[in-house]
């Protein structure tokens, strides 16, 4: 039942959440906080009574049992759809991630001024339960019904919080991934039908859809349908037009989540449901794949570059950052994909973090516009010292997490087309263009003696430090997360055809 509760707690705790807004607008802030921490906290007391060695045995994808928790029960027998949970190292540590930034968006809208702070807090609690039941459900129906889940607090969240451009933006942001998302309803419906055929019994369960067989045809129109709606999400080039603009609108808690948690879940899907369901198709499809993860990250480098308003730039950057997860999955071998996994994790850190960072700002100055910015430094030094740092981190500083990523996904792709490795490295050298050109426009030259500007307190600067100790821990010692995920991509690898066969060194 520890995976029905993480979700549970988060759906009630909105509820009492909202209700506790008529006791004034610090309670709903205080107790959401306790809220996600206490789920937090109640998570890895549950991971104590998990036996050790079972961290490293291999989850064996048609055996449940084998994982380190599951669930399951009875809801609509009769098409073969349950209530059925699991985990593994890998959603593990998204779900980890999910607290933690959770917590922190939480904290990165303290100090604001939103209206009805109740109904505020507990969207936030609802799209964290949403996020949640994405990277635990194991039948598919009920993975789409979390899929959608999150979307609407989300959307609420831009909608009637977000700035200037909000309608447009929250419109466009929630047409994008429903439209999308229902491609993906009806090639789930699809593969339970074509196994229905094949069985006899209907069924949603991804262990049991796993072993459907497929006419060539068949899989990649199927396959298709999962890849776009989990790309839309990523989000990959062409489709991620959405993203700028819902990042640039959100609320600050908002973008922290929409970048920290949301994009995760479009790569989580392609590693969890589309290359093990459609091994072969997925394959085939690889090199376009790969192909779109080098425009992606290219193109969103440029268009970073190209920007003036702080948070349309850390927009711009995280379609250029996500793009390497494409490339890391789609390249399929121990290195890319293990760069993968920690390019998920350091960009939900680094990231949120800037885009903390850009609400802050925006707070003060009343404004996005980087022109108008200049010697912010010498007036909030303490922001000003953690921005160089989230910058250097994605810009892939050594000694981060964001370098140790790109660099296993760098080298794993080599090993399967040299010239878009060449191509992708690209992203990197614009990378720094641009993040230093932030910095130098927002933070350095001659303040403007006429601002009266808060810095960073005790609290934003606890919510950094726990992202920079996260960053510096990922890349020095990236091997606890490596020991996690390695062996759900070793039971991948059973359903999935390698396209090469290199190898960790033990």
């Amino acid at each position: 039942m520890l995976l029905v509760n993480l979700i549970l707690i988060l759906l009630l705790g909105g509820a009492l959440v909202w209700w506790a807004e008529r006791f004034g607008d610090h309670w709903p802030r205080q107790l959401a906080l306790a809220i996600v921490i206490g789920d937090l906290l109640y998570l890895l007391r549950g991971l104590t009574f998990i036996a050790p060695e079972k961290f490293a045995l291999v989850p064996e994808a048609i055996n449940p049992d084998s994982w380190l928790l599951a669930w399951s029960a009875e809801w609509i027998p009769r098409f073969g759809i349950e209530f059925s949970f699991a985990m593994d190292g890998l959603s593990l540590i998204l779900v980890l991630l999910t607290l933690v930034l959770g917590a922190i968006a939480i904290v990165s809208s303290w100090d604001e001024d939103n209206p009805r702070q109740g109904f505020f807090q507990a969207n936030i609690l609802w799209t964290l339960a949403g996020v949640i039941g994405v990277f635990l459900a194991m039948d598919l129906f009920l993975f789409f019904l979390f899929w959608e889940v999150m979307l609407v607090p989300m959307y609420l969240l831009i909608a009637i919080w977000g700035h200037e451009g909000k309608s447009y933006a929250s419109m466009k942001f929630f047409i994008f991934t429903q439209f999308s998302g229902l491609l993906m309803l009806v090639a789930i419906v699809l593969l339970a039908i074509v196994h229905h055929g094949t069985t006899g019994e209907y069924s949603f369960s991804y262990f049991d859809l796993l072993d459907t067989p497929l006419e060539q045809n068949t899989a990649h129109w199927l396959m298709l349908g999962f890849f776009i709606a989990f790309v839309v999400k990523l989000p990959g080039f062409p489709v991620h037009t959405w993203l700028p603009d819902a990042h640039t609108q959100a609320p600050t808690a908002g973008s922290v989540i929409l970048a920290g948690i949301l994009l995760k879940t479009g790569a989580y899907g392609l590693l969890r449901f589309t290359l093990p369901l459609f091994p072969g198709a997925s394959l085939d499809f690889a090199p376009i794949a790969m192909l779109l993860g080098v425009a992606g990250v290219i193109y969103g480098a440029i268009l970073a570059f190209a920007q003036s308003d702080f948070k349309r730039l850390v927009a711009y950057s995280s379609v250029s950052h996500m793009g390497f997860v494409l490339l890391g999955i789609y390249a399929w071998n121990t290195l890319a994909l293990q760069g993968a996994v920690m390019q998920m994790v350091a960009h939900g850190f680094s990231t949120a973090a800037l885009f903390m960072i850009a609400g802050a700002l925006q707070q003060r100055l009343h404004t996005r516009d980087m022109d108008q910015m200049g010697g912010l430094w010498r007036q909030m030094p303490r922001m000003g010292a953690v921005a160089l740092f989230f910058a250097l981190a994605s810009l892939g500083m050594p000694g981060l997490g964001n370098f140790t990523a790109e660099f296993l996904v760098l080298v794993g792709l080599f090993a399967v087309d040299p010239w878009m490795t060449a191509a992708a490295a690209l992203g990197l050298i614009t990378a720094a263009i641009y993040s230093l050109i932030m910095m130098q426009k927002a933070f350095y030259g001659a303040p403007d003696e006429g601002r009266n500007l808060q810095d960073f307190g005790k609290l934003e600067m606890t919510a950094m430090a726990v992202m920079i100790i996260a960053l510096i821990h990922l890349g020095l010692f990236p091997q606890p997360v490596f020991d996690l995920v390695q062996p759900v991509l070793d039971s991948m690898a059973v359903e999935v055809a390698p396209i090469s066969q290199l190898q960790v060194a033990p």
